[in-house]
């Protein structure tokens, strides 16, 4: 059974394991973050106003060199639809190899314009966090436009967690965004590997984060902390992550919640055909080898917003009955709403039925259960 403690106490007191690759010695934990403040809910307007002009289609363009003040929310405002926006940005990352290929300008405008969406969604609900967190790539999209796609959506919560404003999220989205286009200049091979690289190929895929940066500067980016974020997104807290070697403050927080969320996302996505884990088991594997390598706080951000029961994951109650996760308790995230869908005796009900286990005390959660299992 998974307990929200052991792995919450793994944070402070486990040591990282010996074989965990690039794993720093111990550091003392940072303060807990902020509780997170729940959405701001949508203003209803008193009548009806009339429809405004048809827009015209495709990506807001925004200047990037223009000051990014918060966008306010509109009252009576449409909410963008969640999933339409992350296929955008998986299509966008996708055109950007192609960029590297021709040598045309980059559109920072256009990724700004999306970036800034991203925070507003973000904003009004949670459905872009999950629907990054667990759906599958876009059909025709490779896989590092797809997970640089995740790592900016993850980030970005992450930066709103820990107190970041709109306009230092929406610059770590855009870092985010871009953290690892220097992977497309080297040899795919490396990153589908099972098995140990050699220390000719360690030194190769250990460039990448140069490569990144070399190619974000010939494409003249609007703010260099863009660049230092995405430099340094593979150091870690003691010294040990590279390419520069450096530690504590001299890693950029954005860079540290990237290289965090990079982390997470490379163990519940690869590439195939390397295995991949379930989002608790994932937390579960940084908390024990490589929580010394981020700060705790930051450790703690993505443990609040990933839960250890994520919507979709199947579970067993103490009933014996068996339910799928379809929404997280941000506050109680033991007591997630589940739809049961097995009885006691592992009989798959022909009528699903929800339960809220905040509404139901003597109902709790006792393990995790693998797809196909009863």
């Amino acid at each position: 059974m998974v307990r929200m403690s052991d792995v919450v106490r793994g944070i402070v007191r486990e040591k990282p394991a010996d074989t965990a690759r690039d794993a720093p010695a111990p550091a003392a934990p940072s303060p807990p973050p902020p509780t997170p403040s729940p959405p701001r809910p949508r203003p209803v307007t008193e009548a009806p106003r009339p429809a405004p002009p048809s827009p015209v289609e495709g990506p807001r363009a925004v200047d990037p060199a223009a000051s990014l003040d918060a966008l306010p929310i509109e009252p009576g405002a449409p909410s963008e639809s969640a999933e339409p926006l992350f296929a955008e940005l998986q299509l966008f990352l996708a055109r950007v190899r192609e960029l590297i290929r021709t040598g045309d300008e980059f559109p920072w405008s256009e990724l700004q314009g999306i970036i800034e969406r991203v925070a507003v969604v973000l904003e009004r609900s949670n459905e872009l966090f999950w629907i990054a967190n667990g759906t599958a790539a876009l059909a025709g999209v490779d896989y590092l436009a797809f997970h640089q796609s995740r790592v900016a959506v993850l980030a970005m919560t992450i930066g709103a967690s820990v107190g970041y404003d709109r306009p230092r999220q929406v610059q770590l989205g855009i870092a985010g965004s871009l953290i690892d286009v220097g992977l497309w200049q080297v040899p795919e091979s490396l990153l589908r590997r099972l098995d140990a690289l050699s220390p000719e190929e360690q030194t190769v895929y250990r460039s990448h984060p140069r490569l990144s940066v070399e190619l974000i500067r010939r494409w003249s980016p609007p703010r260099e902390g863009l660049v230092e974020a995405v430099l340094q997104h593979h150091e870690r807290e003691q010294g040990q992550g590279f390419p520069q070697g450096l530690h504590g403050t001299g890693v950029s927080q954005e860079a540290k919640v990237l290289g965090l969320v990079d982390t997470y996302t490379g163990l519940t996505m690869p590439p195939p055909p390397r295995p991949r884990l379930r989002p608790h088991e994932a937390i579960r594997e940084i908390v024990r080898s490589k929580h010394e390598a981020f700060p705790s706080q930051l450790v703690k951000a993505l443990l609040s917003e990933i839960s250890v029961f994520p919507p979709g994951t199947l579970v067993r109650l103490n009933t014996g009955e068996v339910g799928r996760v379809t929404a997280v308790n941000r506050h109680h995230p033991l007591r997630p709403r589940v739809e049961i869908v097995a009885d006691g005796k592992g009989q798959r009900l022909v009528s699903p039925k929800t339960t809220d286990l905040a509404d139901a005390p003597f109902l709790y959660i006792t393990g995790a259960v693998a797809e196909g299992a009863r």
